[in-house]
């Protein structure tokens, strides 16, 4: 059963760069060809002939205008041939017709082919957008990352350290500043009111969150149980939804078999002060012999990147081996 190691930290490898993840920066060009000499290993998004990649403009949760495409297929264009570029940077060996693909590159992309789990993340952070794959197979990890769909990281690692790498993509951008909050350490908010009153204050009508509010009387707990007023409520549904900075998702598959079956989401939203986890869970109250389901409601809590492998755990836990 594929999990992250929360435990102490293993013994020092007999080499000292043993175990150590490894990463390497690789162009569109360099990635495809590099994934072609790999005895042609699919890559975990789609790539279109003639330039812009739609399929991952997609995946990015984004839509590239027309000028935007054509300042993208023209970067993509000017890009140097990938043979020259890994040759001169020691990853191929050889010509392009018989050149050798360094063995951990090669490992690398063939891992990000063939595992057992999957897990897509998607994280939004002001301007920055980044999508990262991350795919895992018995004790090995290989992760697949582009803020721009033109220059990819890719790095290999044991699974012991996941956890690490997992932190390394939610770390929130310096030149991001971070303030104040209204919005607490821990709130409970019945989900349909948060959901009501998050679409309000998106769609600029914040004047409908107290009349939503007050449909849910003493419907919104802080981390000691206790019951915000009104007014409170109001201010922190509204400071959920204007401070909204950015957004994390995390979405768990089995990958191992025919087809692929999708376990879990774990989905994380940036205040102004730094990430809170979002958490749905169903509250079941007892009333005599009969357990009664009174509905569903979302916890919203501080986080801090190094927090992000123990919130997953629980949903990689439900991965079959």
């Amino acid at each position: 059963m594929p999990t992250i190691d929360l435990g102490p930290p293993r013994p020092t490898p007999h080499d000292l760069l043993d175990g150590l993840p490894r990463r390497v920066a690789l162009t569109l060009p360099e990635l495809r060809f590099a994934a072609e000499r790999a005895n042609g290993a699919p890559l975990p998004f789609d790539v279109r002939d003639g330039g812009l990649d739609g399929g991952l403009d997609e995946r990015l949760g984004s839509s590239r205008g027309s000028d935007e495409a054509a300042a993208y297929a023209e970067t993509l264009a000017r890009l140097h041939d990938p043979v020259t570029t890994l040759s001169r940077r020691g990853l191929l060996v050889g010509g392009p017709d018989d050149g050798v693909l360094e063995d951990g590159l090669v490992g690398a992309i063939g891992l990000l082919a063939t595992p057992t789990v999957a897990l897509d993340l998607d994280i939004a952070a002001g301007p920055v957008q980044v999508k990262s794959w991350h795919r895992q197979h018995g004790g090995a990890v290989a992760a697949l990352s582009t803020q721009d769909g033109l220059v990819f990281e890719l790095a290999w690692f044991p699974t012991w350290a996941w956890a690490a790498e997992l932190a390394r993509a939610a770390v929130v951008p310096e030149d991001l500043p971070l303030s104040d909050s209204v919005v607490p350490d821990r709130v409970v908010v019945p989900h349909d009111l948060a959901d009501a009153a998050v679409e309000a204050a998106r769609t600029h009508r914040t004047d409908l969150v107290p009349v939503l509010v007050e449909q849910h009387p003493g419907g919104v707990t802080d981390a000691t149980g206790t019951r915000l007023g009104d007014g409170d409520a109001v201010r922190v549904l509204t400071g959920l939804a204007t401070e909204a900075r950015g957004r994390l998702r995390a979405l768990v598959a089995d990958v191992s078999g025919e087809e692929t079956s999708t376990v879990g989401v774990v989905a994380w939203t940036l205040v102004a002060d730094g990430w809170r986890a979002l958490r749905a869970h169903r509250v079941v109250g007892d009333h005599g012999d009969a357990a009664d389901e009174t509905g569903l409601l979302l916890e919203v809590a501080r986080v801090i990147p190094d927090d992000l492998a123990a919130e997953l755990a629980p949903v990689l836990a439900e991965v079959a081996p």
